[in-house]
């Protein structure tokens, strides 16, 4: 039964992936019969429409087929919230069999909706592929259970961990093939994070420029009020302009301004905005305070075939005395790429967060 489980599980995954629903979960839903055939699909698209559950459920008139199964990625709600319990209407429509990928880590649902299930009779299957469950979801999970949105570090850098010369010139490290796969990750992405000096050094866009690419929320971290008002970074192409400083400078009405107080403040702040996700492609100097405040959640590495010798390191300032104590990554993937190599990994700084993610 496990590889049958984690067929329509891993069916779960490719719907939920359809949908845009942001701050809320992607979530997507299989109905077996007894002879383990896809008699309804569903997923839930956007926030307040039809949860994957309903949608699939109300895709068949009156009762289920005797012996029905019903996956799920993450725990059927059990409670009224912009759509009524998904527990209920599995109950109602007679569902025998619930296999679920993962809990869910919002306190209203955690384990009442299993529970709600079980106490009707529905057996219940918990734990399908928790993992890529999680995975899948690892944006909710970090938003419900911290506050701050999912903050992914993107870099590139040399084979000596350097990403700019001791000039500060940078343009390229990486191809066109690696800057691809960037400008898609920002369409990717509510927000994107930089800081002065990389505004400074590169008078950069933050723009999508992918074909059905959404510019990206702009942060701007300019404590000191250093960047010139005709940079890139202030153009109204925008959908927001947050300027995190301390600075007295006037700035356009388009420009929100966000005093800085901590790298955590900032991230709930965000939160409380309704950013959920954040993209930081900055230098060594904000890279370090990010990773230091334990902000981050990922990284991606993108490697060039360089080495410079000497100039800026993606990180500085860190002083351990023991190795155990230094910052750890999990999760680690290598993907060669064109002429480049991507190293993706998640941020380990203590238990607890290893077993929300």
């Amino acid at each position: 039964m496990k590889k049958i489980y984690e067929k329509f599980m891993k069916r779960c995954f490719t719907l939920a992936k359809k949908g845009n629903t942001l701050p809320n979960p992607m979530v997507g839903c299989v109905l077996t019969d007894e002879n383990g055939n896809i008699i309804a699909e569903g997923y839930h698209k956007k926030c307040g429409e039809n949860h994957a559950e309903r949608d699939a459920l109300l895709k068949i008139e009156g009762k289920c087929p005797k012996n029905t199964t019903l996956y799920v990625n993450l725990e059927p709600c059990s409670h009224f919230g912009k759509t009524p319990p998904c527990a209920d209407l599995i109950i109602e429509k007679g569902v025998k069999k619930v296999v679920v990928g993962m809990e869910d880590v919002n306190p209203i649902v955690k384990g009442n909706g299993i529970k709600k299930l079980q106490d009707a009779g529905i057996e219940v299957v918990l734990g399908v592929l928790e993992n890529e469950a999680k995975e899948l979801n690892k944006v909710f999970i970090k938003n419900m259970t911290e506050k701050k949105p999912y903050v992914l570090i993107k870099t590139a850098t040399t084979l000596d961990s350097k990403i700019a010369l001791q000039n500060g010139v940078s343009k390229w490290i990486t191809d066109d093939y690696s800057r691809q796969i960037v400008m898609k990750l920002r369409s990717e992405y509510q927000a994107i994070m930089t800081g002065s000096g990389t505004v400074l050094a590169d008078n950069p866009n933050l723009t999508a420029r992918t074909p059905k690419g959404k510019n990206p929320i702009r942060i701007i971290i300019d404590r000191e009020g250093k960047i010139p008002l005709e940079y890139n970074v202030f153009k109204e192409n925008a959908e927001k302009i947050y300027l995190v400083t301390n600075s007295e400078k006037k700035y356009s009405g388009h420009i929100q301004k966000i005093n800085f107080e901590g790298f955590s403040k900032l991230f709930k702040t965000l939160y409380s905005f309704g950013i959920y996700n954040v993209l930081i492609e900055a230098g060594t100097g904000l890279n370090s305070e990010i990773i230091a405040s334990n902000d981050a959640d990922e990284i991606y590495n993108f490697i060039a075939p360089k080495i410079f010798g000497g100039g800026k390191d993606f990180v500085s300032g860190f002083n351990f005395d023991k190795i155990e104590n230094t910052v750890h990554l999990r999760d680690l993937k290598i993907k060669k790429l064109k002429n480049d190599v991507l190293i993706t990994g998640k941020f380990l700084y203590d238990n607890k967060k290893e077993e929300n993610l």
